[in-house]
């Protein structure tokens, strides 16, 4: 499975190294298609890929961050 996705990711997180966390916990492939970070937030066009229970978790796991995730592109 493939999907498109937009994130927005609190300041909290800024540093946090949130991509390498999705491949290390999760059997997914995120590849980034567009992103801008600043001291207040920051917001991510990818691009993910793997079965459809993994993508849930890892969608799961960002929104256990407080990371607002939108499919709806």
């Amino acid at each position: 499975m493939r999907t498109m996705v937009e994130l927005t990711i609190p300041k909290d997180y800024k540093d946090e190294p949130i991509f390498y966390q999705l491949i290390k916990k999760f059997e997914v492939i995120p590849t980034i298609i567009e992103a801008s970070f600043s001291t207040d937030n920051g917001w991510a066009y990818i691009k993910i890929e793997g079965e459809e229970d993994e993508i849930k978790k890892a969608f799961e796991f960002l929104r256990s961050k407080n990371i607002i995730v939108d499919t709806r592109l």
